[in-house]
C-alpha cells in the first residue's frame, strides 16, 4: 500500500481539494486498493471542520466530492505512516520539515514537484474570490495526475 498525504495551514481548502481529486483519479486509474489518501493542516485551527464551502462548490462543479473529508491536524506519526508527505507551498513545506524526523525528510517535498506545471506552488485562495478556488482545482487536477503517473512509474512493486 502506498500512503499520499496532502498538506496545507489550515486543511480546508488546498490540501482537502488534493485529497478529493486524488482519491477520484486514483479511483479512475483503478488503484484504491493499492494507493490510499488522506491530507492535514500545519495547524489545528479548523479540527474536525469540512472543508470550506467555496472548495466543495468548486469541487461539486467539476464531479469531486470532498464531503467524506474533515480538518485535522498533522502529526509526527504521519512521518512514519505516509509514503508520501506533499506541502502545497513553501511555508508549509518548511513547517513540515522542521517536524520531520531526519530519517523521513525524503519524503516531504512540494505538492507540484511531481508536475510539469509553471507553478511550484499551489496558491491559498482563502481570502480571495471564486476565482482562486477553480485555479486551485485545477493545479490539484494537474499535480494529481502527475503524481499518480510518478507513483504508477517509481512504485511498480507496492501496485502489484
Amino acid at each position: 500500500m502506498i500512503k499520499v498525504l496532502f498538506v496545507c495551514l489550515g486543511n480546508i481548502c488546498r490540501s482537502p481539494t488534493a485529497h478529493g481529486v486524488f482519491v477520484h483519479q486514483v479511483e479512475l486509474a483503478g488503484l484504491s486498493d493499492r494507493i490510499e489518501v488522506d491530507s492535514a493542516g500545519t495547524s489545528g485551527w479548523h479540527k474536525e471542520a469540512e472543508p470550506d464551502g467555496r472548495s466543495m462548490k468548486e469541487a461539486a462543479r467539476l464531479g469531486y466530492d470532498l464531503s467524506f473529508i474533515r480538518s485535522r491536524q498533522v502529526d509526527i506519526s504521519d512521518f512514519d505512516e505516509f509514503d508520501y508527505v506533499l506541502a502545497m507551498d513553501e511555508s508549509n513545506l518548511s513547517d513540515l520539515l522542521a517536524m520531520c524526523p531526519p530519517e523521513h525528510r525524503h519524503k516531504v517535498q512540494l505538492f507540484l514537484s511531481f508536475s510539469n506545471v509553471s507553478e511550484s506552488e499551489v496558491p491559498d485562495p482563502y481570502y480571495g474570490g471564486a476565482q482562486g478556488f477553480s485555479d486551485v482545482l485545477s493545479l490539484v487536477e494537474q499535480g494529481g495526475q502527475a503524481l499518480l503517473e510518478h507513483i504508477q512509474n517509481h512504485a511498480q512493486s507496492e501496485l502489484r
